[in-house]
């Protein structure tokens, strides 16, 4: 099966993703009104439209924010953000955090922004609906590439059934009627018609999972969950005669309860979430006002400290100062004669050891070799002249 060449963050326990598209007109109008109305009726505790940042111009998204209490006293924290319309539809990304763990048996945050039924309900990745059944369309190319695009999707749960026989009315019940409510909308049901069992299974190959004949299997994801086994998310018959398929429904509950990474954008989703909320009570507010007020007391004692060292560094080099000069003057100054160029003691001290160095070997004591060949080179007596030679 697909897996991600980087690792991405789990989700955690307490967060509730999802991400799908409306495709009608007025988003942002629907949206209002629904809030509007849940608060009215005291379903969810406040909510609001975050302003925009660029107030004279087209901001990219519109973010919605609310709150709601579920079990009566854990808190939820939801944020959507909604797309601007680049063609079939706006896409809206929604992020839900709870207090404590989430439990499948709280209501679905989709409804608590959107009402029950609506264009909202469509999955981003491929336009199919969240809440009815699809069937896969004819074409083999077009049946390869939707379950390729669906397979890599890892916002929602991805279901395929094969229809063994064609079904009647009973038989085209969708699997969101039997799900808890957090499962309901982010479940995506793709249906097989009875000859196209192959075609199906040969799209699959590219995630390592078949579909039984007459039966389903809930596809991984990409990247898939750790404890995902193709054979564990497989039902071998589903009953397609309106009544509970009990297998599919504990396959799908199951897939849904493992540790699953986060969705492509949902991390930042989450960030965003966390680090720029904006619907705070007044008790919240306070306790950010003081979490503030004590961050710049941090900065401050740190800018005093760095201004103290500074302060007794510049002391020290101030003294240090002080004492060469000190030094200096006390020290006793050679006067050098006009015009006389100052040489220094290095360099006199060199020029005497050259002077010496070329001195005349007369200056220095003869060796005994020395003498020997000197007697050597003495000119010799002149030889005595011939009787007479001195009167010619």
């Amino acid at each position: 099966m697909p897996t991600s060449s980087t690792a991405r963050p789990t989700t955690p326990p307490t967060v509730w993703p999802a991400r799908g598209r409306h495709i009608g007109h007025d988003a942002e109008g629907v949206l209002r009104r629904t809030l509007r109305q849940l608060k009215d009726s005291q379903v969810i505790d406040d909510f609001l439209e975050v302003p925009a940042p660029d107030a004279g111009g087209d901001s990219p998204e519109r973010v919605f924010e609310a709150r709601w209490r579920v079990a009566d006293e854990v808190t939820v924290r939801a944020r959507l953000s909604l797309a601007p319309d680049l063609g079939g539809g706006r896409e809206w990304t929604l992020i839900a955090e709870a207090e404590e763990p989430w439990d499948p048996a709280w209501p679905s945050p989709v409804t608590r922004f959107w009402p029950e039924y609506g264009d909202w309900d469509h999955d981003a990745a491929t336009g199919l609906s969240l809440s009815r059944i699809t069937g896969l369309p004819e074409d083999d190319k077009d049946v390869r590439r939707l379950l390729r695009d669906s397979g890599r999707s890892g916002w929602c749960v991805r279901v395929v059934v094969h229809e063994a026989m064609t079904t009647d009315e009973r038989g085209r019940m969708p699997l969101a009627r039997w799900l808890s409510p957090s499962l309901r909308h982010r479940v995506v049901e793709h249906r097989a018609s009875p000859h196209q069992l192959r075609v199906v299974n040969w799209a699959l190959r590219e995630f390592d999972v078949e579909v039984p004949r007459g039966g389903a299997v809930v596809l991984p994801g990409s990247p898939a969950p750790s404890g995902y086994d193709a054979d564990d998310f497989a039902v071998r018959t589903v009953f397609l005669d309106g009544s509970e398929p009990t297998d599919l429904v504990a396959a799908v509950t199951r897939f849904a309860a493992l540790p699953r990474p986060l969705p492509d954008g949902a991390e930042e989703a989450l960030t965003a979430l966390r680090d720029d909320w904006h619907l705070l009570t007044l008790e919240e507010e306070l306790v950010r006002e003081r979490k503030r007020v004590a961050a710049y007391a941090e900065a401050l004692e740190a800018m005093t400290q760095s201004r103290d060292l500074y302060r007794e560094a510049t002391e020290r080099a101030h003294e240090a100062l002080a004492a060469y000069r000190e030094s200096a003057e006390a020290a006793p100054a050679t006067r050098q004669p006009s015009g006389t160029p100052t040489t220094s003691a290095f360099q006199q001290l060199t020029r005497t050891l050259e002077r010496f160095k070329f001195s005349p070997k007369a200056l220095r004591p003869a060796t005994k070799a020395e003498g020997e060949n000197e007697k050597d080179t003495e000119i010799p007596p002149e030889p005595p002249r011939p009787p007479g030679s001195e009167k010619s």
